[in-house]
């Protein structure tokens, strides 16, 4: 069980030639990944949101109940898992017109694995000050950026000359991704479910 986190993150190379050579599936990805590092940031963020509250600056706090906080963590942990999918198919069909054709199967696999800096910088939500959370957000990015680039070669099979291509667009979709997800988070997480109509 998430036994490629660490390596993931110091070891990268090596850890996605080790992965490579597992012939993983979809289901034991996010049995014994994606499910559990998702929880990381959901978790936090209940937290620190019914505990601490959101610090907008000049003493304004937002601090949701406990119910509010669950509908919202519930909503985020189901549109992680879908975006992880998404992403998956994206790079699965950005894949398709290179040589090596990788599958979609190890699209999402891979799509899952290279999320894992972002699942990790979400502890930050226990103490959820909106430039810590922003600031681990684009740091998550720039090292799911480097996985990416160092993933298509030794996971995807694709050779680095044409991985340019499949990195630049995986990136730019995923940030367009991201930030659907951030809007998300400010909506649930910020101003509560109430403010979307979610009556418990």
């Amino acid at each position: 069980m998430l036994t490629h986190v660490w390596g993931l993150l110091a070891h990268p190379n090596r850890e996605w030639k080790q992965i490579h050579d597992e012939k993983e599936t979809i289901t034991h990805l996010y049995g014994h990944h994606v499910l559990i590092m998702a929880l990381i940031p959901v978790a936090c963020a209940f937290i620190g949101t019914t505990q601490v509250g959101w610090d907008f600056g000049g003493g304004h706090t937002i601090r949701l109940n406990y119910f509010d906080a669950f509908a919202a963590g519930v909503a985020f942990y189901l549109a992680m898992l879908i975006a992880v999918g998404f992403m998956g198919t994206v790079i699965h069909w950005i894949a398709k017109r290179y040589s090596s054709r990788p599958s979609r199967r190890r699209c999402i696999i891979f799509a899952g694995y290279v999320a894992t800096p972002m699942f990790v910088g979400g502890v930050v939500a226990l103490y959820p000050l909106v430039w810590l959370c922003m600031l681990a957000v684009v740091l998550g990015l720039c090292y799911s950026a480097y996985l990416l680039y160092l993933g298509i070669p030794n996971f995807l099979d694709i050779s680095r000359e044409e991985g340019f291509v499949v990195t630049g667009s995986t990136l730019g979709i995923g940030v367009l991704v991201l930030e659907a997800l951030l809007g998300v988070t400010v909506l649930l997480w910020g101003y509560g479910a109430k403010l979307l109509g979610i009556e418990l």
